[in-house]
């Protein structure tokens, strides 16, 4: 009997100047890792060995030029050289305009490869917002450059930290415009997002939670009305539609509630009230993952850490459970034969 092959992993470099390529050469030689996927960096080989001498991982890099060229070696990093950091001028720490460039230049083209199908997912590491800016890249953050690449589709974010599993009504924007967002329409649309990705995960009829957006989900209108007038509507005509779905429930306990194993995903109706509940089990562990896009993508849940740039001391957990589930998608998705 010949094993399953193993889902090819696009990894965007990330911003050079922070941890991501310290952290990428801690991941890649990862057991598990290996064991379940086949890792590509997309980047700069040079600034992925400059990392390794960081690091002291006992591995070497491979710079190729497509995935035809995978070694599959767990001691060898492949990576689709772009060559577009000058090591010359990187400065670890801070914030730099030729490193956002060469940021938005990895994710474009790692995107590009698994719409192509010569990756199965892209996995990414950490961007910094200002750099990308400063290159003139004006996203609020990796969801919406992906959607942009990827055809502008309806897209939501999905936090996994462990079995607690958090998707968004809303993300990048501020608290006013998140609650004028909080409308059977939107929400209606998450659930959909939402269902698809916990299926992907491997459940089958997924169980549903919504958050409120007020205090005790209003308290039955004393302490808001939203409850009443969007997010009860639209549990309701989610439930017409043939989804599991319930709430709305207080956000101080839905997520602890979803944790334990009542119910396989919930859904926050702003930025905060999912990530502070993700966050608190561990930034170094949680992952992205992005839902709605024509791929699959996953990514750190963390920073690029400037403060700890260059000393090699990162924690690389967060990328190692973003690739791991990567890899699972992938699997579940069905893993066509590259």
């Amino acid at each position: 009997m010949t094993s399953p092959i193993k889902p090819i992993l696009a990894v965007t470099l990330g911003d050079a100047t922070g941890t991501g390529p310290e952290l990428i050469t801690k991941a890649l030689v990862d057991a598990e890792v290996r064991a379940v996927c086949r890792p590509v960096v997309v980047g700069d080989a040079a600034v992925v060995r400059a990392a390794l001498a960081i690091t002291r991982v006992p591995a070497t890099v491979r710079a190729i030029q497509d995935m035809s060229g995978i070694a599959g070696d767990p001691a060898v990093i492949d990576v689709i050289d772009l060559a577009n950091v000058d090591l010359a001028r990187l400065e670890r720490g801070k914030i730099s305009a030729a490193t956002g460039r060469a940021a938005y230049e990895a994710i474009k083209r790692a995107v590009e490869l698994t719409l192509a199908g010569d990756a199965h997912a892209v996995v990414t590491s950490a961007i910094n917002k200002a750099a990308l800016h400063a290159a003139g890249f004006l996203y609020d953050g990796h969801t919406e450059l992906l959607a942009e690449l990827c055809g502008k589709p309806k897209v939501t974010m999905m936090l996994v930290a462990g079995k607690l599993r958090i998707c968004h009504v809303s993300t990048h924007v501020s608290l006013a415009q998140a609650i004028a967002r909080v409308r059977p329409e939107r929400i209606l649309q998450v659930v959909q997002l939402a269902h698809d990705g916990v299926r992907q995960l491997g459940v089958e009829r997924p169980h549903l939670a919504l958050a409120g957006l007020n205090p005790h989900a209003g308290e039955g209108g004393l302490f808001g009305t939203e409850e009443i007038e969007f997010i009860a509507p639209a549990v309701e005509e989610a439930k017409r539609r043939g989804f599991r779905v319930s709430g709305p429930y207080a956000g101080d306990t839905v997520f602890f509630r979803t944790l334990s194993g009542e119910f396989d995903c919930a859904i926050a109706m702003y930025h905060d009230q999912g990530h502070v509940a993700a966050k608190m089990l561990g930034i170094w562990q949680g992952v992205n993952v992005t839902l709605g896009l024509p791929i699959i993508r996953t990514s750190v849940e963390h920073g690029t850490d400037f403060a700890n740039a260059g000393q090699g001391t990162g924690d690389p957990r967060s990328l190692v459970q973003a690739l791991k589930l990567a890899a699972a998608m992938a699997g579940n998705r069905g893993n066509p034969k590259l």
